[in-house]
């Protein structure tokens, strides 16, 4: 008999067929961007391509993410570069594998300590921003290749500009198989094969160059030389792990924080979004094996992860049997895909970038309001003008600046008034005090000190007012700030010197012992405090009684005082 806890088959057959087809065409795909990432950080192609021969399965099995792909990517292969710039051509190779596997750890670190929280603070608009300009940087920085045109700009954004300048200088037979390429992507398609459009266009790109002889077109064999054997597990140099501790959390946090714009992208299968902090573990565990065979850093790519989405992939297995692929390329028809021409290629990351932009996406953020609005453009352009990480930290920094500047203006005060029924309802908050009554308040928005001013000049005004007894509700406060206290002190003193008083109800125990270590204590009397309880409204419902004894004995002091005063001038 079956346990009901165990799946009744390992994976779905009903999957396989696209799953392997998405694993194809990303393992195509892939394997000339792992060796142009690798090239790009300055190591041998050969440990791009070990990465994607075992990080990028093991990261499939691992992560949260089904459908999202890892494997090399531009702004990693640039941190890994700046991180082995200071490196000797003879120590590169195990510095990097020190590199790497100090990545994984980190990583895996985050994700078991749970910091997935960490990414709360990179907003909506900063990753849409994010994201929409990494697929803009896919488009631009494929246009030269799929017109057989290379600038020497290093920004994709200026490589766009000088190929449109230099029109004159297109290779033909490059800019012909890259069409030839794009218009099979998109006829095939809308067809009953549009699950093998991608794999049919590269082998139609190649089929076109080797039937007109074309000689001047870019081949993957021009990039790199694929490797035919498997790659050796080496282990890591410890002695290195001072130097490149600092340069290793840089990468990981670039690595995480692409992973995160990606797998908030991109939902599973059901539906739901991924566990940020299980990708972070999953991508951890994915960099230390990657490093312990000699493989360097990867992360969660929004290309790869476009064309393995389009090209059918359906579950994690699609990640896996590209992995398993790409083993096989290599070790069998390493010949093959050597010859595959590079404006297909570029054809094929052009299509994603473009799948990649989320119109609806940027359409909600636009619509929000002025503030996501700004942040979303800011982080768009940070992202083609700067490295990535750069552009990362100057969103992140403008949500923070927006979140300042909202929690310090976004205060409300309302007042809570007594109906004949005993039901509670809340009103607009006074402007001024009324004498020898009482006003109940509920204070909404941040404790933050910045909106304290804010505060301060939303409680109602005490003016000429006599014995005015205000209680204000903090009732799911768990502490306040200094600034607080201090704006409650103040607010106190203004209501004795009107012979009134400030009660306060709804106190939570923690923010009741800030008071005491604070001495507030000493103007709010304790029994002017009222701790909250289980049952909504019973600490304000005590609060209101005392204030109604505090208001009838006062009134009966005034009265007396004023007799008294009658007498003496009669």
């Amino acid at each position: 008999m079956k346990s009901k806890h165990l799946p009744n088959k390992f994976f779905d057959r009903e999957k396989l067929s696209s799953d392997l087809t998405a694993g194809l065409t990303t393992a195509l795909v892939t394997i000339p961007d792992g060796m142009a990432s690798a090239i790009l950080a300055g190591v041998s192609p050969v440990h791009g391509l070990y990465a994607l021969m075992v990080g990028t399965p093991v990261a499939s099995l691992t992560t949260s993410a089904q459908l999202m792909y890892v494997a090399n990517t531009g702004a990693l292969a640039v941190a890994v570069g700046s991180a082995l710039s200071g490196v000797t051509p003879e120590g590169q190779a195990a510095a990097l594998v020190m590199l790497c596997v100090l990545v994984g750890a980190i990583q895996l670190t985050f994700g078991l300590l749970k910091l997935g929280g960490i990414l709360r603070f990179i907003s909506n608009a900063v990753l849409t921003g994010f994201m929409s300009g990494i697929a803009l940087i896919i488009i631009l920085g494929q246009l030269g290749e799929f017109a057989g045109f290379h600038s020497h700009y290093s920004n994709k954004v200026m490589q766009a500009v000088d190929l449109v300048l230099h029109l004159n200088q297109v290779n033909w037979q490059a800019l012909v198989v890259g069409l030839a390429a794009f218009a099979l992507i998109i006829v095939l398609g809308r067809t009953r094969l549009a699950r093998f459009n991608m794999v049919l266009a590269m082998v139609g790109a190649l089929l076109l160059v080797q039937a007109f002889g074309w000689n001047q077109v870019a081949l993957v064999a021009n990039v790199a030389q694929i490797p035919s054997s498997f790659p050796r597990p080496a282990l890591p140099d410890l002695r290195l792990i001072p130097g490149l501790i600092a340069p290793a959390l840089a990468v990981a946090l670039i690595g995480l924080v692409q992973s995160a714009g990606v797998s908030k992208s991109v939902p599973n299968p059901d539906g739901r979004y991924s566990r940020v902090s299980r990708d972070f573990s999953g991508q951890g565990i994915a960099n230390l094996v990657s490093g312990l065979f000699r493989g360097m850093p990867i992360g969660g790519t929004m290309s790869e992860t476009s064309i393995n989405i389009s090209a059918g992939a359906r579950s994690r297995w699609a990640g896996v049997f590209s992995g398993l692929f790409i083993i096989a390329i290599v070790l069998v028809f390493r010949p093959i895909v050597e010859r595959f021409p590079m404006p297909a290629i570029a054809a094929l990351l052009i299509v994603a970038g473009y799948e990649a932009l989320d119109f609806e996406e940027i359409l909600d953020v636009w619509d929000i309001g002025i503030g996501p609005r700004l942040i979303m453009l800011i982080t768009f352009v940070a992202t083609l003008a700067l490295p990535v990480q750069y552009a990362v930290l100057t969103g992140v920094v403008l949500s923070a600046l927006q979140y300042l500047y909202n929690a310090s203006l976004n205060i409300q005060l309302v007042q809570i008034m007594i109906q004949a029924d005993n039901s509670l309802e809340e009103h607009p908050a006074p402007e001024r005090l009324p004498s020898d009554e009482m006003t109940t308040l509920r204070y909404y928005g941040s404790s933050f000190f910045a909106s304290m001013d804010t505060l301060e000049r939303n409680l109602p005004h005490i003016g000429n007012a006599r014995r005015p007894v205000v209680v204000l509700n903090l009732r799911g406060r768990a502490s306040i700030g200094s600034t607080f206290v201090r704006v409650l002190e103040r607010y106190n003193q203004r209501l004795h010197a009107a012979q009134g008083k400030l009660m306060l109800a709804g106190v939570h125990p923690q923010v009741m012992a800030q008071l005491e270590i604070t001495e507030t204590t000493d103007d709010i009397p304790v029994e002017d405090i009222f701790l909250a309880t289980p049952r909504i409204g019973a600490s304000t419902e005590a609060a209101l009684a005392a204030a109604r004894e505090w208001l009838d004995q006062a009134s009966k002091k005034h009265a007396q005082a004023a007799v008294g005063n009658e007498t003496e001038e009669g």
